[in-house]
């Protein structure tokens, strides 16, 4: 570990504890600002039980296969069939 992540973990940790001491006073001035009411309205308007399901799903499927780990290292980005080799796949012809 070097000196500068130490310096930086330090930093963190006294930030950390400034939020935590000065919580109650932060909430105040957030609530005075308006933000929290902003929040709630934002919430309860747009943040619906079937848009956040949406989002989920959406978030799903923009992962793909490759980030599910189930796919192996010489898979075709494509049609997900094992790679054996080449700069092309022999099932769809794509670019390795």
């Amino acid at each position: 570990m070097t000196l500068t992540i130490r310096k930086c973990i330090v930093l963190a940790l006294v930030a950390g504890v400034f939020l935590v001491a000065h919580a109650l006073t932060l909430a105040h001035w957030l609530n005075q600002s308006g933000a929290v009411d902003a929040a709630a309205s934002i919430r309860r308007e747009f943040l619906t039980g079937t848009a956040i399901t949406v989002i989920l799903a959406l978030l799903i499927l923009l992962m793909g296969s490759s980030h599910t780990g189930s796919q192996s290292r010489n898979a075709c980005p494509v049609c997900d069939r094992k790679h054996h080799g080449g700069a092309y796949c022999s099932h769809c012809g794509s670019k390795m």
